[in-house]
């Protein structure tokens, strides 16, 4: 038995964790196993309810689940509400009190999008890497921080074994994959981004079969967008990766296809990587897919299926090889499918 805490949250996401669920149903009954799937309201939608972007009842219930699977959040119906009481400041806090201190985010072309991507096809032909962000530290955390009416401030820390256990993770999954990490930073102008430098290459000495380099940031970005297929497996620190992750994800086509997994030591939340997208949302228009993915995430990391992961993987290019689009990745012209279409689609699939 399979125990998952959903949290469809604001926005789209109530649409696209529904199509996720969706998924999961036909695959207890593809293979026999029973699902439990718990939802608890989360960001926004939790405001609006009990007057907290997070509550404890949450809180807990994502601590004795086998996973979480989270939609999305936030909106402008919440943006003037003090920071600390935003839904972004809510998901930092999950993020902290479950220990996920590693985002993994895919980037993966499907041959059947390559003219959805903003690139030419014969760039982003055959592109699949993967990124380890750090979550849990950094910029985003660090103290002190503020501001007032004359200047603001923030404050980039790492510690060594926030280092050493997020490049721990990139290094195995280099060496189940191509044996390729490049590790990205700002060495020459940040101090911080050096002794991040150090205990990466410091910590190679473990996994000498994997061929490390290093790279700065604005070089990467770069290298994103004029040779994707250069990468295997990236490594870097919470604000780079956000950046770079999204900038992964627009090659790819759209951010409706992207999936990602946090993960800790004892816990795990995997989502989409879009946002809520209010301007669609209630709609049945949204972009199921990255969701679904990431329902291929769990089964891969937290269950260690991963021969099911492969069969959602199959369903999602299966689907798209059939002509489905969702309005995100449609060619001009061409006949956008809904949420639910592209949801049933899949589910097809599987069932099959």
């Amino acid at each position: 038995m399979y125990k998952i805490v959903s949290i469809p949250g604001d926005g789209i996401g109530p649409e696209v964790v529904a199509g996720a669920v969706a998924v999961l149903q036909q695959l207890s009954r593809n293979h026999g196993f029973e699902i439990v799937i718990e939802e608890h309201p989360f960001g926004g939608a939790s405001y609006d309810l009990h007057g907290e972007m997070l509550t404890k009842a949450t809180l807990e219930a994502c601590k004795q689940c086998d996973a979480v699977l989270l939609g999305a959040v936030g909106g402008p119906k919440w943006e003037s509400l003090p920071h600390e009481h935003k839904p972004e400041a809510a998901l930092l806090k999950i993020r902290k009190e479950l220990g996920l201190f590693a985002n993994l985010r895919p980037a993966k072309v499907y041959d059947a999008l390559l003219d959805a991507s903003s690139l030419k096809a014969d760039v982003v032909r055959g592109t699949d890497f993967l990124v380890f962000r750090e979550l849990t530290g950094g910029i985003y955390f660090g103290q002190p921080r503020g501001f007032d009416e004359n200047k603001g401030w923030n404050t980039m820390v790492y510690e060594r074994y926030e280092v050493e256990r997020i490049a721990r993770l990139a290094f195995e999954a280099a060496r189940k994959r191509k044996g390729k990490l490049i590790s990205i930073d700002k060495a020459n102008v940040l101090e911080v981004s050096q002794f991040w430098r150090n205990v990466v290459h410091e910590l190679h000495k473990e996994f000498q079969d994997v061929e490390l380099s290093d790279m700065y940031v604005d070089n990467a970005a770069m290298q994103i967008v004029r040779n994707p297929k250069q990468f295997d497996v990236i490594v870097t620190g919470n604000l780079f990766g956000d950046i770079l992750s999204d900038i992964a994800g627009m090659i790819t086509g759209s951010l409706g296809m992207l999936p990602s997994a946090s993960i800790g030591t004892n816990h795990a939340l995997y989502e989409p990587i879009h946002g809520s997208a209010p301007d669609i949302a209630g709609q049945n228009k949204a972009n199921p897919i990255a969701t679904i993915a990431s329902v291929a995430m769990m089964f891969e990391h937290s269950f260690c299926v991963p021969e099911i992961a492969k069969e959602i993987e199959q369903a999602i290019e299966a689907t798209l090889a059939d002509g489905f689009r969702t309005a995100d990745i449609a060619a001009p012209g061409e006949k956008a499918v809904s949420t639910s279409e592209m949801t049933e689609a899949i589910v097809r699939h599987l069932g099959a």
